[in-house]
């Protein structure tokens, strides 16, 4: 699998991050590498480092899963061919922008499964010390691995490195299998990695019980999803902030558990692609007519995600265009109560309990409560309070997919083979495993 080659120097491509002030390493052998905790730790930010690409959370990644969806629209007089592929979930297998998101998460895979690899026989790290790295690069493997799966369904699960030629033709795994991999590397976390961090750009024991909620209540095991979001809330030590725009005003808010750091060095793109021309970007997606109508004017989150030059609207919850060093937040407390919400909802629970919930969002928006009883009335309004509350984080497309909802919301969606995106082009060719196949319909 010619997008899973990763040399060892990969490793090293961090200098200019932020989270630790270490001394870049050219290519070199992995007993030199490796020889004591400090290569490992420079290993481990090498995996972080891959969620810094333009193609993943740099630009792409979140921006994809609201343009898919109803979030966001490719304007008129924008430029970029394949966004609008995505808008209108028409998408070629040769999108380079599609094969720029499967190649960065697997990337990040391999940098990772290079790392685990080594640390069994690092020198001079006690089992405690072990445990804990392989914590944080488990962490960083499932989200790698989730994220994949959301897009594009079954994947080749990789828990080893892809070194030169070796393990190059690999065949999709079906989606349970890697929901399983997935859990048990998050399990591993949540009992290896401290309770909590100085900076939030390295993951916790509690972002790991976090993401796993998250992964539950995409699995339909609604009893675990309840329960990691619960330990988050009642352990994490984490604010659900009065304020909403706080959340995004700086990095690592109260109510932060886990963002993407980014640096005058090491920028995103994101607001150069919401921003209008006057306001020298690049403005190849816009909210869309539909969405803003959902927002009512009382809603304290409007200001903090849409903006207006005129009367053309532009998102501005990542809003530093000129540096592009605002972190991208991947977990946030908030989510925890929606994610609780709605596996109570979808496994008959406590109506007072969602609605609660429902409201503590709700009512830090400065939004009437919920009063609806009845489940489905409940799952609406957990949808379309997710839709609001997470507008622009990259998380509508696969709200409405996993929960079947795509075909019937988006005009767009006719069925559901749109409901997956295709394999990229140049893995079907590289790939030459009889498992590797394309999805269906394209």
């Amino acid at each position: 699998m010619k997008k899973l080659l990763l040399f060892l120097n990969l490793l090293f491509l961090f200098a200019a991050c932020d989270v630790l002030d270490v001394q870049p390493l050219s290519s070199i052998p992995a007993s030199e590498a490796f020889k004591d905790k400090a290569g490992v730790e420079r290993g481990i930010l090498g995996a972080y480092s891959a969620f810094q690409g333009l193609s993943y959370y740099g630009r792409t990644y979140g921006i994809f899963s609201d343009l898919a969806a109803d979030n966001l629209v490719h304007p008129p007089n924008a430029t970029a061919a394949e966004y609008n592929e995505v808008d209108n979930n028409s998408i070629l297998p040769e999108n380079g922008s599609v094969d720029g998101i499967w190649t960065s998460l697997y990337e990040g895979i391999n940098i990772a499964n290079n790392v685990i690899a080594q640390v069994p026989g690092v020198p001079g790290m006690s089992t405690a010390e072990r445990n804990a790295a392989l914590g944080e690069l488990y962490f960083i493997r499932a989200l790698n691995h989730f994220n994949l799966t959301n897009y594009f369904g079954a994947i080749p699960l990789k828990t080893s490195p892809t070194i030169g030629v070796d393990k190059v033709d690999a065949p999709r795994d079906n989606v349970d299998a890697v929901y399983a991999q997935i859990i048990a590397d998050l399990r591993f976390a949540t009992e290896h990695l401290p309770a909590s961090r100085s900076r939030k750009i390295r993951a916790s024991k509690q972002a790991a019980h976090a993401l796993l909620a998250r992964v539950y209540l995409y699995h339909k095991d609604y009893q675990n999803a309840i329960a990691s979001a619960t330990e988050v809330l009642n352990n994490g030590g984490y604010t659900l902030l009065t304020n909403y725009a706080d959340i995004f005003a700086s990095d690592e808010s109260a109510e932060s558990v886990f963002e993407i750091d980014f640096t005058v060095l090491i920028r995103n793109r994101i607001a150069e692609y919401n921003f209008p021309l006057s306001l020298n970007g690049r403005r190849e997606v816009a909210p869309t007519t539909e969405l803003l109508s959902k927002y009512v004017a009382a809603d304290a989150r409007l200001a903090t995600t849409i903006a207006y030059t005129g009367t053309t609207p532009y998102v501005i919850k990542y809003d530093d265009l000129s540096t592009g060093s605002d972190n991208v937040i991947v977990l946030r407390l908030a989510e925890m109560y929606l994610i609780r919400a709605e596996a109570r909802a979808r496994s008959g629970g406590d109506v007072p309990l969602i609605q609660a919930d429902i409201n503590a969002i709700r009512s830090r928006a400065r939004l009437a409560t919920v009063t609806a009883t009845a489940y489905a009335d409940l799952l609406l309004s957990i949808e379309a309070e997710r839709r609001l509350e997470f507008a622009f984080e990259g998380q509508r497309w696969f709200d409405l997919v996993r929960t079947g909802r795509a075909v019937d919301v988006l005009a767009t969606v006719t069925n559901e083979n749109q409901t997956l995106f295709p394999i990229p082009l140049s893995e079907i060719l590289a790939n030459r495993s009889p498992g590797m196949r394309q999805n269906p319909g394209y």
